[in-house]
């Protein structure tokens, strides 16, 4: 049997061939942007991608270009009517033709791209990560970790040339309190495909200095939709329900609560409200002891008044009670002397009694004595002696 031999070119032609023949007209894809970039000359190219519903596997990979001419206006509708850019990260439904190309392999030549159905996967993209997390148990994690009572070390996660950043920090420090607050910037990019992971990267850095903080904060200050579309990122919602500090958002929307603010600690619509959140925590607590210093003095003069008043009235019991003392002493005091002036022997002497005494002792008894001794006799108004006869 006879082998048909092809060139490469002739192989490729075919293939070329059969692809035109497939697709001859403009088909709708559905696809994931992996990689978007634009070249000088204006072209888009893109890497479109399809991964597996349920295990994440990349199943799926197209080369894809918008021609200059078309994607100026086609990236300025797409932004207008789905609120947020065309860029990496985003799924899409596109118009394209199919091209084979024996140089340069296939792609797709995209002509139109539904910013609708852009939106409309956003939104279940959003609810499914909301499903996920509270399925897991991640939702209120980060709300049930305990705030410093006067929470003033804190961790700014932002970038260093935001004006919410700004706007915070003038709000914060130059507050009219005069409360001192410490905070340390860790930039970070707050828009775009890369922000979850450089948001996530700062994350790391304050975790490693856990100990220095009492609350991390996230902050922007507003944007469109598509600036703020990377705060519905699973990856990054999920490090911060799991953050062991309390984390703290203020990225600047009106209108929406993004997954981020869900499962933060506390989300504040703008970075002056968070200023405020925590200047009050301290006004708060500065009036309280105000308070108990009021009624603290109060008590101390109420006290004090009912002491002066004890104390009087001791003075008084205790004057009359040493009153009374000195004058039973006094009175005891003059018995003792009426009782030692009767029993003065000279008192005794003056009535007409005589004190014998032998050797200088008084003698009280006959029997004391023997015949020869010397014996003195004390009278009133003088002495003798004499000898036992």
């Amino acid at each position: 049997m006879e082998e048909t031999v092809y060139t490469l070119q002739q192989l490729l032609a075919s293939v070329k061939g059969a692809l035109e023949d497939a697709f001859p007209l403009s088909v709708w894809v559905k696809g994931e942007i992996q990689q978007l970039s634009v070249n000088r000359s204006g072209h888009c190219y893109i890497d479109l991608i399809e991964k597996h519903a349920l295990t994440g596997a990349l199943v799926a990979q197209a080369r894809a270009i918008i021609w200059s001419n078309r994607y100026r206006s086609l990236a300025v509708r797409f932004q207008q009517e789905a609120e947020r850019e065309l860029e990496a990260g985003i799924s899409v439904l596109a118009l394209v033709t199919v091209n084979y190309s024996e140089l340069y392999g296939l792609s797709l030549i995209i002509e139109d791209i539904d910013p609708s159905f852009t939106a409309g996967e956003a939104f279940l993209e959003r609810q499914r990560t909301i499903a996920r997390l509270t399925e897991e148990g991640m939702m209120d994690l980060n709300a049930s970790l305990p705030l410093a009572d006067l929470p003033r070390r804190l961790a700014v996660i932002s970038a260093q040339t935001a004006a919410g950043y700004g706007d915070f920090m003038e709000h914060l420090h130059n507050n009219p309190y005069r409360f001192n607050f410490y905070s340390e910037l860790f930039p970070a990019p707050l828009q775009g495909a890369e922000a979850p992971k450089g948001i996530i990267a700062a994350l790391g850095q304050i975790a490693a200095r856990e100990s220095e903080f009492d609350a991390v904060l996230i902050l922007r200050g507003g944007g469109s939709a598509t600036d703020l579309a990377c705060f519905d990122d699973y990856e990054l919602a999920l490090n911060i329900a799991q953050f062991p500090l309390p984390v703290l958002t203020a990225i600047g929307h009106e209108r929406d609560t993004h997954v981020a603010d869900m499962v933060a600690f506390e989300h504040l619509k703008t970075p002056t409200a968070l200023a405020d959140y925590f200047i009050d925590i301290f006004a708060d607590e500065d009036y309280r002891l105000q308070t108990i210093s009021g009624r603290l003095s109060l008590a101390v003069r109420t006290k004090a008044g009912e002491q002066r008043q004890r104390l009087d009235a001791g003075v008084s019991r205790i004057r009359v009670a040493v009153a009374a003392k000195l004058a039973e002493a006094r009175h005891k005091v003059q018995l003792l002397e009426y009782r030692v002036g009767a029993l003065n022997p000279a008192a005794i002497l003056a009535k007409g009694f005589t004190l014998t005494l032998k050797d200088g002792r008084r003698v009280t008894e006959a029997a004391q004595l023997k015949k020869g001794e010397e014996i003195t006799i004390l009278f009133n108004d003088g002495k003798v002696k004499a000898e036992i006869k």
